[in-house]
């Protein structure tokens, strides 16, 4: 697979893999499909670590903080069956032919319906825990399936080195959606949502945090439209056909 990606770099323009031998191939991958990978975990699987990053806080502004460990027993859980899915597309090669970056698109569809359905009701703790799971499943079934998309995009000689800046986006991301959320967050605290707990202005009710997940799912939206459109630059290169690639090659123009 690797090697069809960079055998139609010269028909599919700069965007692709540029001839300059094997070695600096392996070495260098595409900016195009770097950047696209890495903005879709950017707004996508790091919107889950950032969301359990807050659990505790969420669940003490829902006024369920006695049922924290319940929330994040149930991410945890969901996040490592999210792992385990992503191994679904080796287990139905034989049956679904499908690109393994169509997968991962795939997999960010539940993350943005998770966010806005806990920006309306996310005081329901069934709506909560639905959620929750949501959320941890999709966080889960990226992470792990970056890696192997990471080795089949990029091939495995500089796998370390891409792999590591691709993670770059966990402390970016948890960063700069943890300070959105403390600041959704200290406003409501502020506003006549505020109560005192210990003598600590605290934001309790919904308000708290919906705006934060409204924020939340537009931005995994973006992540979304990445991964869509990572798939449509890389499908090619999963044809379980190579030889009609081949034959459309070589048609005269």
């Amino acid at each position: 697979m690797y090697a069809r990606l960079h055998q139609g770099s010269d028909e599919d323009g700069p965007n692709r893999f540029p001839r300059r031998g094997a070695r600096r191939q392996e070495s260098h991958p595409a900016p195009g499909f770097l950047d696209l990978l890495h903005r879709l975990l950017l707004r996508g699987g790091t919107l889950g670590v950032a969301y359990s990053n807050n659990l505790g806080q969420i669940a003490q502004s829902l006024g369920r903080q006695s049922q924290t460990f319940v929330l994040v027993n149930v991410y945890s859980s969901c996040s490592f069956f999210g792992r385990l899915i992503s191994a679904a597309p080796d287990l139905l090669s034989r049956k679904v032919k499908s690109a393994r970056t169509g997968w991962l698109a795939a997999a960010l569809v539940p993350m943005p319906l998770a966010f806005f359905l806990l920006a309306m009701k996310s005081e329901n703790m069934c709506v909560l825990l639905a959620g929750t799971s949501l959320v941890g499943l999709s966080s889960g079934f990226v992470f792990a399936g970056a890696v192997s998309v990471t080795s089949e995009l990029f091939g495995p000689a500089s796998f370390g080195v891409n792999h590591n800046i691709l993670i770059t986006n966990i402390p970016l991301g948890s960063l700069l959606y943890g300070l959105l959320a403390a600041m959704v967050y200290d406003a409501g605290g502020r506003g006549r949502t505020g109560n005192l707990l210990d003598g600590m202005v605290v934001c309790m009710g919904r308000r708290c945090y919906s705006k934060t997940f409204l924020a939340w799912g537009g931005i995994s939206i973006i992540g979304l439209a990445c991964g869509f459109m990572l798939y449509l630059r890389t499908r090619a290169a999963y044809d379980p056909h190579p030889q009609r690639r081949t034959a459309a090659d070589a048609k005269p123009q």
